[in-house]
């Protein structure tokens, strides 16, 4: 061999040599500079517990006013003006064209392809109701009976006027893709109180899934312990979820037990928090095994409980059976349940108008809702629970021309209302002009609603952060956001 080759092979062996005692003392040595890291990053038992529970229950910044969310989601915009924002001067200038004053330098969805710039009446009737004096619509007997119970918020603005952007940005603080979701947020914050159920459930009903889908409720940057779980509407919540015939328990448990071992130890040579998202994850479903089936089983609720919400029969799979498991899950601890149900999109086309589908929409979810603010409140629940409706913008005041009649997407103004969890029951915040375009009083922003959520929750926005690919991330983003204060206790 030449002298040459002599070298190369020297070289090899070094390199060789140099790799296996750097793996051997970072990964394998059990006393290494890997275990000692850890010990180091652990620092105690509890937060040793910690970092294999990562929704293990966190301190909030300061004392909350609320310990859960349930967020009524409306997929599609539901039209503000023919449900809340009452607007006699609409039924006045009905067919004629909006000043170019409201809609100078606007854009919007659609609008120029389906003649949508004059204004249109609704056909709703509405009233006032409650010693507030809350205006609603036809459309929501059973919401009119509890508007002393509600906060409504009229003059909520966004940023982006398609669908699955503006949910994004309704749900992330972001039109952007992989960044937390709200519900993500707060689990991160704050952990959950259930042992046995996800800390954020989603729920779905009606023809089909949000647009946007699982991003709605992805983690981002944050471990994926903290996206949210979708529970299926027939059969077990969460497919595979039951254990497979012929095995017994006691086997499964010692499965699951050598793989936390297994993982365990990686955890500990990696620090990855993804190996302790995956240990919680089979922890979880092993557990969920018996609760999901009993949590899902409405069978044991009164009659007069079904009644209360719209329930015919309690195998069914409807927003209403839905709203009566988002009551039996935060029972059960858990910190944030979304429920989505579409569609509230109408523009005018053959399946999604305001002469009929409307009408439709909204009867599906009005009993339920009501029913589940109820509920809440006559089981003591309410005043620590923060109850959302709303969607992902509204809808103009100009109407849209197409098979039948509809309304565009509208980002301006548009009405949520929320109860419970410190809200100020029966009052009304902001208001709109005389066609319901835009706020003149009292102006709001999606930005505002996220930081004033976290704040009944004990999370400062602006504390509520982490670092990812270089920048710092939190709900509320960059621009300014304030807390509403003024729909407070």
């Amino acid at each position: 061999m030449h002298d040459a080759d002599h070298a190369v092979a020297k070289a090899v062996r070094a390199a060789t040599l140099h790799a296996h005692t750097r793996r051997h003392f970072f990964a394998d040595c059990g006393v290494g500079v890997g275990a000692m890291a850890l010990g180091s990053l652990l620092g105690s038992s509890n937060q040793a517990q910690a970092s294999t529970e990562p929704l293990a229950p966190k301190p909030p910044h300061f004392p909350p006013k609320a310990k859960r969310v349930i967020f009524l989601f409306m997929a599609g915009g539901p039209s503000q003006l023919d449900l809340f924002d009452h607007k006699p001067q609409l039924t006045s200038y009905s067919g004629q064209r909006i000043p170019e004053s409201f809609t100078a330098g606007k854009r919007f969805a659609f609008m120029d392809s389906s003649n949508g710039f004059n204004l249109l009446a609704t056909k709703r009737s509405f009233a006032q109701y409650g010693d507030c004096g809350a205006w609603v619509s036809d459309l929501l007997p059973h919401t009119a009976k509890i508007v002393d119970r509600l906060t409504f918020l009229k003059t909520c603005s966004a940023d982006l006027f398609n669908h699955a952007p503006a949910k994004l940005f309704m749900n992330t603080g972001t039109g952007q893709f992989g960044r937390p979701s709200m519900g993500s947020w707060i689990t991160y914050g704050l952990g959950s109180e259930s042992t046995d159920l996800p800390g954020f459930v989603v729920l779905q009903s009606g023809p089909r899934g949000p647009r946007g889908g699982a991003v709605l409720w992805g983690s981002g940057g944050l471990p994926s312990s903290f996206q949210g779980v979708p529970f299926r509407n027939t059969g077990d919540p969460i497919l595979n979820l039951s254990t497979p015939e012929g095995i017994e328990q006691a086997s499964q448990r010692r499965v699951v037990d050598a793989v936390r071992q297994l993982n365990q130890q990686r955890l500990a040579n990696t620090g990855d928090a993804e190996i302790a998202t995956r240990i919680a994850g089979y922890e979880m479903a092993f557990r969920m095994q018996a609760s999901a089936p009993e949590l899902t089983d409405i069978s044991g609720e009164t009659a007069e409980t079904l009644s209360l919400y719209g329930i015919q029969d309690p195998g069914e799979s409807t927003y209403a059976r839905n709203c009566l498991l988002a009551r039996r899950l935060v029972e059960r601890g858990s910190r944030f349940v979304q429920l989505y149900h579409t569609n509230w999109d109408h523009h005018g086309g053959p399946t999604e108008n305001l002469e009929t589908h409307l009408p439709q929409v909204s009867g599906e979810i009005d009993q339920a809702s009501a029913a589940l603010v109820l509920d809440l409140d006559r089981r003591g629940l309410l005043d620590d629970t923060i109850v959302i409706w709303g969607g992902e913008f509204g809808r103009t005041p100009m109407g849209e021309t197409r098979e039948s009649t509809g309304r565009n997407h509208h980002i301006d103004a548009f009405t949520m209302w929320f109860a419970g969890g410190g809200f100020r029951p029966g009052f009304t915040y902001g208001e709109t002009d005389e066609f319901g375009f835009g706020p003149v009083s009292g102006a709001t922003h999606v930005r505002d609603v996220h930081a004033t959520l976290l704040h009944q929750l004990g999370l400062d926005h602006e504390r509520l952060s982490i670092r990812s690919q270089g920048l710092d991330q939190r709900l509320t983003g960059v621009e300014p956001a304030r807390v509403l204060h003024e729909l407070l206790t």
